[in-house]
């Protein structure tokens, strides 16, 4: 258990400063949302102004990540000749490196160098839109995450990680053990899809199609029994991939709508010992045998007030029943 958390907020254009004493006098509440998706991460401020308060003009008390400003200019037509996608992301985010924008950029299995006698791609839309697409054409994830000061942050452009070692688990109906306030759940396999590559046979010329499971090594079931999907999708262009590049693309794809099960709930940050932090593993006990075992954290939202510090989280897994035979403390 924590003995207490200080808050630290600054602001400026440029360089950020910490705030005024009668800023954060002002300040009474804080809420940060982090989110693994589509869903632009962004916060709010809350103050209480007297109506003579100076603090009034200054002040906006909403706002996004960097990616909100990715959405803003329009680039069509750029061309990137010989550049495959992930050469083309790096180019893309290396212009915000002025704003403290890292690139973690992995490339993908479909290593595809257009000859610019034959083709040249163009860049497409606004920059969020465009390396989203290309990241869904692989079955890759972007999002821009806090780096480790102020003003710096990683903009990773790669496949979502469902591995490595747990955060702490989440406690509910165990006592004094317990740090969850609260957790509900649902069980839902209609968005559940089964993706169809179709590869095509170089010396007859045939087509053949695979259906893809849900299962990766970046992704491993989290639950014994998973939904049975209830949509087919054929993927796109995957003709012209090689039968395993079409096999790893159907795969992310197919990892990406598997979570069937999903566990929302609020947790005292002083009683967990710690920050939640989303996309990342954790484990849930004392929920039942259908529920229990390891999740992975789809988002949290942070809510800071003076004196207390709790974070609303949202869990998901592809199956139920863990396949682990304990939950890690």
């Amino acid at each position: 258990m924590l003995g207490g958390i200080n808050l630290t907020l600054m602001i400026g254009p440029a360089v950020p400063v910490p705030v005024s004493r009668a800023v954060l006098e002002a300040l009474t509440g804080v809420q940060v949302m982090v989110t693994a998706g589509e869903t632009t991460s962004g916060f709010e401020l809350t103050f209480a102004l007297d109506k003579n308060s100076p603090l009034h003009t200054l002040f906006l008390v909403k706002g996004k990540d960097l990616t909100a400003l990715m959405g803003l200019i329009d680039f069509s037509g750029i061309p990137y000749p010989a550049l495959p996608d992930f050469a083309r992301v790096a180019l893309v985010l290396s212009k915000y490196a002025v704003l403290g924008v890292i690139p973690k950029v992995v490339p993908s299995v479909l290593i595809d160098v257009p000859i610019p006698t034959d083709r040249i791609p163009t860049h497409k839309g606004k920059d969020l839109g465009y390396v989203t697409e290309l990241a869904d054409d692989v079955g890759y994830s972007f999002y821009l995450e806090p780096g480790p000061q102020p003003g710096v942050s990683f903009a990773y452009w790669g496949p979502e990680l469902r591995v490595g070692q747990p955060q702490p688990a989440l406690n509910a109906n165990m006592d004094g053990h317990t740090n969850v306030d609260n957790v509900t759940f649902a069980f839902d396999t209609e968005h559940t899809v089964l993706p169809i590559v179709m590869i095509q046979d170089k010396l007859t010329k045939i087509p053949i199609l695979i259906p893809i499971p849900d299962i990766t090594p970046l992704s491993p079931p989290l639950g014994l029994i998973p939904p049975i999907p209830k949509n087919i999708e054929i993927v796109n262009r995957s003709a012209k991939y090689t039968p395993v590049q079409a096999t790893l693309i159907g795969l992310a794809k197919a990892a990406k709508t598997a979570d069937a099960v999903t566990a929302k709930g609020t947790l005292d940050v002083t009683r967990y010992g710690q920050t939640l932090k989303a996309r990342r593993l954790v484990g849930l006990r004392g929920v039942g045998a259908a529920f229990d075992g390891l999740y992975y954290v789809k988002s949290v939202t942070h809510t800071i007030k003076r004196g207390e510090y709790k974070q609303d989280f949202t869990l998901v897994r592809n199956g139920l029943i863990s396949t682990t035979g304990s939950v890690p403390a």
